[in-house]
């Protein structure tokens, strides 16, 4: 099972959205059968099969294992990730891009490189699952608390120089072997409902304007 798979077909992502089919998802985070599911979910076991068909249809459920049990041939199915992802080339022409209008101090923005990350790195995952192939990425998760407006806006520039240091230093535009990688650095405020404990989210007007 995978840590987290991403959706990029249309069908499959309807599919997941289902409501029951979203609960037979994070049930199979378990390997479990048509009348273990409808046990643990109170659903009519006809009706969890169906639903069963139509995930692994969409390659969102795999078959584990049969169990043979008298005349009876038992199927047990499990989630082929414990999380999942909806890419945005669900929605095509829809899709975020930040070619559009690119503002570093925008929050749609940001969230539209969010969205091409999610894209990119999505295609580049289905088809290294393909070739049997790792795909090589690094990331960095950090937070930091700010005391006042003035220091986030000093951070924010020491930053961009120094990524764009980096850039300038290693980029190299004629190197014949050379593949092109995207660098993403995002800052941005942590939502009261997702801060851990020991956080506290005091109101920022200035962060909280429409960009």
């Amino acid at each position: 099972m995978l840590d987290v798979a991403v959706i990029e077909e249309p069908a499959a992502a309807e599919a997941s959205l289902d409501p029951i089919r979203a609960g037979i998802l994070a049930a199979l985070a378990e390997p479990g059968s048509a009348a273990m599911l409808a046990g643990r979910l109170g659903l009519p076991r006809q009706k969890v099969n169906y639903h069963l068909k139509e995930l692994e249809r969409h390659g969102l459920v795999e078959l584990a294992e049969e169990r043979r049990k008298g005349n009876v041939t038992e199927r047990v199915y499990r989630a082929t990730a414990a999380s999942y992802v909806i890419s945005p080339n669900v929605l095509a022409a829809l899709s975020p891009d930040p070619s559009r209008s690119p503002d570093q101090l925008s929050a749609r923005w940001l969230l539209a490189l969010g969205s091409r990350l999610v894209q990119e790195v999505g295609s580049l995952l289905t088809g290294a699952a393909r070739a049997g192939r790792r795909v090589a990425t690094f990331g960095i998760d950090a937070e930091v608390r700010f005391a006042s407006a003035a220091d986030r806006a000093a951070f924010t520039e020491e930053l961009a120089q120094a990524v764009a240091a980096l850039v300038g230093r290693y980029h190299d535009e004629a190197a014949p072997q050379g593949r092109t990688h995207r660098v993403v650095v995002g800052l941005h405020q942590i939502p009261a409902t997702a801060a851990g404990p020991g956080h506290t989210q005091a109101s920022d007007p200035e962060a909280e304007q429409e960009n």
